[in-house]
C-alpha cells in the first residue's frame, strides 16, 4: 500500500500547491474512506503531515513580511487551550467504538461542506475586502480569540478547519488587510496548532509513522509541481473541481451515517 499512499500524497500536495486549500480537508477523507484507516488515526497522522508541509510556508511568509503575529498570538490563545480540551475530551471515549467512529465521520463530513462553501465564496469575500465594502467588525481581537477557540477545536476533532475557514474568517475580521498578508498569518497559525494538536493525537497513539513517511515522500514533490503549475492553470476552474470533490465526500460522510 506505499506506492498507493505516496501517489495519494503526491495528489493531494499538488491541490494544495495549486489551489492552497486541500491538506487536511482532503487528506483525511482520503485515507478513511479510500484506505480505511481509523478516522482518529487519519486524523492524527494528517495532523503531523499539515505542520511539517506547512512549515516551509512560514519561513517563505515571514521572509516577505506577509504574516501579522499579533494575530497570531490572538489565534493561538483560543486554539491551544481548545484543542488540549478537546484532546482531554477524547482521552475519555473509546475511539474504537463503531459508534465514536460514526460520530467523527459525521463531524469531518460537516467540517468538509463548511470548507467547501468557503472555499466556493472566497473570492466572493476577497473582491469585497479589496473595494472597502467589509466594515471592519467590533471586539475584533475577542472574536479573533474566539475563532481560534473554533479552529483550535475543529482542527483536534478532524483535522479540518486550519486551511480555507481560517482564511476566510480573518478575511471578514481583517477586511483592510491584504490577502496575501491574511494568508500568511493563517499559515503561520496553521502550523503550531496541527502541531500541538498532532501531540495530543500523539499521546493518544494515533499516529502512524510508516503512513505519514509514506504519505511525505509524494505530498513534497506534489507542492512543489502544484506551486510551479498554479500560474499556468485557470484558478476559477480548479477552485470549482475542489469545491465539488469537498461537497461530495462530505456529503458521503454525512449520509453513511
Amino acid at each position: 500500500m506505499g506506492i498507493e499512499l505516496t501517489i495519494s500524497g503526491f495528489v493531494v500536495g499538488l491541490l494544495v500547491g495549486l489551489t492552497g486549500v486541500g491538506g487536511g480537508s482532503l487528506m483525511t477523507p482520503l485515507l478513511v474512506i479510500l484506505f480505511k484507516v481509523n478516522p482518529a488515526v487519519a486524523i492524527g497522522t494528517d495532523l503531523i503531515y499539515a505542520s511539517i508541509t506547512k512549515s516551509a510556508g512560514v519561513i517563505s511568509h515571514n521572509k516577505l513580511g506577509h504574516i501579522s503575529w499579533d494575530i497570531v498570538g490572538k489565534l493561538m490563545l483560543g486554539s491551544i487551550p481548545a484543542s488540549f480540551i478537546t484532546t482531554l475530551f477524547l482521552k475519555k471515549i473509546n475511539l474504537k467504538s463503531p459508534e465514536v467512529i460514526g460520530a467523527i465521520e459525521l463531524g469531518l463530513g460537516i467540517a468538509l461542506v463548511m470548507t467547501a462553501v468557503a472555499v466556493l465564496y472566497q473570492p466572493v469575500i476577497v473582491e469585497k475586502s479589496k473595494s472597502n465594502k467589509l466594515r471592519t467588525l467590533r471586539h475584533t481581537n475577542i472574536l479573533t480569540i474566539a475563532l481560534g477557540i473554533i479552529l483550535g477545536a475543529m482542527v483536534t476533532l478532524t483535522s479540518v478547519g486550519a486551511g480555507a475557514l481560517g482564511v476566510t474568517a480573518l478575511l471578514l475580521l481583517y477586511p483592510k488587510m491584504s490577502v496575501k498578508n491574511i494568508i500568511g498569518t493563517d499559515i503561520a497559525h496553521a502550523v503550531p496548532i496541527t502541531f500541538f494538536a498532532g501531540l495530543g493525537h500523539y499521546n493518544l497513539g494515533h499516529i502512524d509513522f510508516i503512513l505519514l513517511s509514506s504519505l511525505l515522500v509524494g505530498s513534497i514533490p506534489g507542492i512543489w509541481t502544484g506551486s510551479f503549475l498554479s500560474t499556468k492553470i485557470n484558478e476559477n476552474k480548479l477552485r470549482l473541481i475542489l469545491v465539488f470533490i469537498l461537497f461530495a465526500v462530505g456529503l458521503k460522510l454525512i449520509i453513511n451515517y
